[in-house]
């Protein structure tokens, strides 16, 4: 029998699943970065660097979902253990830039091992895993649209 509050059920909402298992996911990835001295939110920016070599900050953000407010601590974290430079475009001051350093480039050779250590931390297989992927970027293509 349903009721007026089901909709409120946490076993109802595909948020709760989502956020749960990011977190757990997430988790599994801490003793491979704190060898790295580095936090999830680094790593994955990091990734973006070892691909992009040079971005500024807006499409940085933009690539990781993530706002000012939570990408420049990142930035200058990062920019503090010498990973990346951060300065200001000569084109238009307004923009920042963001490059990685050698130190930066090299710890990629360091972190290389990092997504096999992790994936399969879930137990899933190839094919559910690729599955899973897609839905997600669903899920986020769909949101960014709002």
């Amino acid at each position: 029998m349903s009721t007026t509050y089901d909709a409120l059920r946490l076993e109802n909402q595909l948020c709760f699943p989502l956020y749960a298992a990011s977190r757990e996911v997430i988790k599994k990835y801490h003793p491979y970065l704190d060898a790295l001295d580095l936090t999830y939110t680094q790593y994955i920016t990091m990734m973006v660097f070892w691909e992009e070599k040079k971005i500024s900050a807006k499409d940085l953000g933009k690539k990781l979902y993530l706002d000012s407010g939570t990408l420049t601590p990142v930035l200058k974290s990062l920019e503090a253990k010498g990973l990346i430079t951060r300065r200001r475009s000569t084109e238009d001051e307004r923009v920042l830039m963001t490059e990685i350093t050698e130190k930066g480039e090299a710890l990629k050779e360091q972190a290389a091992h990092v997504p096999q250590q992790v994936a399969g931390c879930t137990n899933l297989s190839a094919e559910d895993a690729q599955r899973l992927y897609h839905l997600l970027y669903q899920v986020l293509d769909s949101l960014k649209r709002d």
